[in-house]
């Protein structure tokens, strides 16, 4: 794996702090397109979610046991994990608008047929397929923020949109839960679905890339391409070849982000998928406290990601290395998570809330992740390089509901589930502290 030093010299905007921003530029539409990538990551992360919600109705009323729902939950990392680096080059290839509006309209489709489902065999499926459909999401998310927002900005705007994953559910449990309760589970699936499609419309309509955008000032894009923002890259369509990923491994930056990456998203499907059932069933939780305690966890997380965005951001404006600013949350977040093993030792259900917030809270400051893959991504291969990283973050995704099921199946008990979960956040500890090293934008040899 190549570090190559020569490449640090030629990439003077990611070692410091970018020019001042001028004090009134004439737009600011690089703020209104992220608050686009809010709402669509709100909504991607509610459609991922929404079925652990539904999983303790869906589980009685369909006869489905802990092996089986394991399985489903699992299933939707399965074909997500695996189409992220096609996925990638198609951002890169038709760019963030396009992309993105096809993705949200055909997941949001898919997930309305999963209220019609009728057992195992057609949910596990339709997990399939909405796994798949949401793929191009987080690279075009990653490809969109790297050329609308300058390298000072880049943490935070990451952060933000990164936050949208806890903040559908900590929204939108209750209503989810109250939808479920008064009706029925299928309606958890019905009313998500249609707000997507719905949404996927108004992307298509109001998204543009910063050079083909009418609504963007010239002041801006000058302050944004200043800055380290690749502006023109966002015209250029890049011609797949499969030496370019071979590529991206020849670089310790690359394989260190993957595996925290993994480590991050392991915790992070634990209450995308497991944590309701635990509530209800290990902790004994009525369905009305469940819903609120859940919330708790995914605000925690929230905070946590919104924080290590300002406070990297923050570093590089005080002239701190831009490796420092953006290592230093991956680090501490991944060291913080290891803190969810504690669960075990309380029978306290208080204590036991604070104890996985606190775990989530530091799952939300490992996952500024994100702003590091926009930092070292080649220029032409941005979605790639966010496709790459992704899907090693969700081969998390597919072993972590799988691994707790079998051990709650086997055991009875979630306690060795979360050994389990402690022992990949030290995993990420030792890869960001230990192998990430320098963070500089790749310049690939291969094209």
């Amino acid at each position: 794996m190549s570090s190559n030093p020569e490449i640090h010299a030629l990439d003077v905007d990611m070692s410091a702090p970018a020019a001042a921003a001028p004090t009134r530029l004439p737009s600011r539409r690089r703020w209104f397109i992220l608050s686009l990538l809010l709402i669509a990551t709100i909504i991607n992360y509610v459609d991922r979610v929404n079925i652990s919600i539904a999983a303790p109705f869906m589980a009685k009323d369909l006869g489905l046991d802990k092996v089986e729902m394991g399985l489903i939950f699992s299933a939707f990392a399965w074909t997500y994990a695996f189409a992220l680096v096609p996925a990638g080059f198609i951002a890169d290839r038709f760019g963030s608008r396009f992309t993105y509006g096809v993705s949200l309209i055909s997941w949001s489709a898919v997930t309305v047929c999963q209220g019609l489902a009728g057992g195992f065999a057609s949910l596990l499926g339709l997990r399939l397929a909405v796994g798949a459909m949401e793929a191009p999401a987080f690279p075009a998310n990653s490809r969109a923020v790297t050329v609308w927002f300058p390298a000072r900005e880049r943490g935070l705007a990451s952060s933000v949109y990164v936050c949208g994953q806890y903040l559908g559910t900590a929204l939108f449990s209750g209503a989810l839960l109250w939808l479920a309760n008064t009706y029925d589970w299928r309606h958890i699936f019905y009313s998500t679905g249609v707000v997507g499609i719905l949404f996927g419309i108004v992307w298509l309509y109001l998204y543009r890339d910063p050079m083909s955008c009418k609504k963007v000032s010239k002041q801006e894009l000058k302050y944004i391409e200043d800055g380290g923002g690749l502006v023109k890259s966002s015209q250029e369509r890049t011609k797949f070849n499969w030496r370019q990923i071979a590529e991206l491994f020849r670089y310790r930056q690359v394989w260190a982000i993957c595996i925290g990456k993994f480590a991050s998203t392991s915790a992070l499907y634990f209450f995308l998928t497991w944590f309701p059932t635990y509530l209800i069933e290990e902790r004994h939780l009525t369905m009305v406290k469940a819903g609120i305690f859940a919330v708790l966890p995914f605000v925690g997380a929230t905070i946590g990601i919104l924080l290590a965005g300002i406070v990297s951001d923050g570093l590089i404006r005080r002239g701190y290395s831009l490796s420092f600013a953006r290592k230093l949350p991956l680090v501490v977040g991944s060291m913080l998570g290891m803190s969810i093993v504690l669960v075990n030792f309380t029978d306290s259900n208080t204590v036991c809330i604070a104890l996985l917030t606190c775990a989530f809270f530091a799952q939300g400051i490992a996952s500024s992740s994100w702003a590091a893959v926009s930092e070292v991504a080649p220029k032409e291969l941005i979605g790639l390089t966010g496709g790459v990283t992704s899907l090693a973050a969700n081969i998390g995704g597919i072993v972590t509901p799988i691994v707790i099921g079998a051990i709650v199946q086997a055991t009875g008990s979630f306690a060795w589930a979360f050994w389990f979960i402690g022992g990949v956040a030290l995993m990420g500890t030792l890869s960001y502290s230990l192998l990430l090293g320098r963070l500089y934008r790749i310049q690939l040899k291969t094209h």
